[in-house]
């Protein structure tokens, strides 16, 4: 077990000492359009089984979002949500606001700074819209000594429209600080020279302890016990799980990363919404993003993983919402279990030592009487 909280490269701090940059997942949910051929990549490519058992294969039959959510049979989950006027006006409303809680900003006429202190609820900001032209309309020259996280009143809003469709392509976080990685009593999940976390099949004994410690919900136990398609483990029945099976989540494609290859999900995304690389180079681009995005009236938009102060220590996958975590089904303030235990270990110990003094002043007035 390596670092339990704060900034750190989750790598070098697992005991690699030959890993590369971290990789990792930038996902822009602005331009995802549901088709869910991450999904299928993923299924085709790591054998998954279709969506789980029953007459309709395990899909839901209640909406486009057929499978629901992330579990042991489904490591890429395209969410759709539903939004009317009303919710899409609350969504940039609550982005103004963060905003405007002392965002980064940046104003090359004032020479701004892109320093500042950033919400520790959501990473909203976006940075360097403007000083080099990426990704704003125009180019460098159009938006110069505008502060394109600011104020918007001067900026083209959009037509409001009545109804739009939310997607979004949910993964696996590979948190810096993973509680599933921390609480695993057998080793079976282990961080990766890439800065992932992996599930071995062939380790997992089926407790689910990482299951409960999961603060997104990801990881779950397959409940047949079996880790692909029409392979039993030889295990499964001796370790005694078969009702629990073993715990299944992305594995960040691990088997492609150590060939070269980028994961099955990012090389299928038609759109590129799904972009798969370096992870400080992927949260750079995304800044840019969220610069275009507001330089466009778009306030809604923010970054969800990017802030190394966070909960979890920032996840090595990020993502561009157009609304509050909690329409995506997202947690707003992630917290990984382990980083309680110093203070736990702390109160434990005053603890124990307060009832040391206690018995040893209750033995020495005892002797005093004698």
């Amino acid at each position: 077990m390596g670092q339990l909280f704060g900034r750190t490269d989750p790598a070098p701090d697992a005991g690699w000492t030959d890993a590369g940059p971290r990789k990792g997942f930038f996902t822009d949910t602005s331009i995802c359009i549901g088709c869910k051929a991450c999904e299928v990549a993923c299924k085709e490519w790591n054998q998954l089984p279709a969506a789980g058992a029953g007459e309709s294969g395990g899909l839901l039959g209640s909406s486009y979002d057929n499978t629901g959510a992330l579990g042991a049979d489904t490591w890429r989950h395209v969410a759709f949500i539903e939004q009317d006027s009303g919710r899409i006006a609350a969504a940039r409303e609550s982005g103004r606001r963060l905003v405007d809680l002392g965002m980064p900003t940046l104003s090359p006429a004032a020479g701004g700074s892109m320093d500042g202190a950033r919400s520790p609820r959501v990473d909203a900001l976006a940075a360097a819209g403007a000083s080099d032209g990426i990704g704003v309309p125009g180019g460098a020259g159009a938006h110069a000594g505008v502060d394109v996280l600011g104020d918007t009143e001067g900026s083209a809003h959009p037509d409001t429209p009545e109804f739009r469709w939310l997607m979004a392509s949910d993964v696996c976080k590979h948190c810096t600080h993973a509680a599933c990685l921390d609480v695993c009593p057998t080793g079976a999940l282990f961080r990766s020279e890439f800065g992932s976390v992996v599930v071995q099949d062939d380790v997992c004994n089926g407790c689910g302890a990482c299951v409960a410690a999961c603060p997104f919900g990801v990881i779950e136990r397959r409940a047949d016990g079996v880790s692909e398609p029409g392979r039993q483990r030889p295990q499964a029945e001796a370790v005694g799980h078969s009702q629990g099976g073993i715990a299944q989540k992305c594995t960040l494609c691990y088997d492609r990363l150590t060939e070269g290859e980028q994961p099955a999900c990012a090389q299928t995304c038609p759109t590129e919404s799904i972009r798969f690389g370096e992870r400080d180079e992927l949260v750079e681009r995304a800044r840019r993003r969220v610069g275009q995005l507001h330089s466009q009236g778009m306030t809604e938009a923010r970054l969800y993983g990017a802030n190394e102060n966070d909960g979890v220590g920032g996840t090595g996958s990020v993502f561009l919402l157009l609304d509050e975590p909690e329409a995506y089904g997202l947690p707003p303030d992630p917290r990984v279990c382990t980083a309680d235990l110093p203070g736990m270990y702390a109160r434990a110990g005053l603890a124990a030592a307060g009832m040391l003094a206690a018995a040893a002043l209750a033995f020495a007035r005892r002797g005093g009487r004698a």
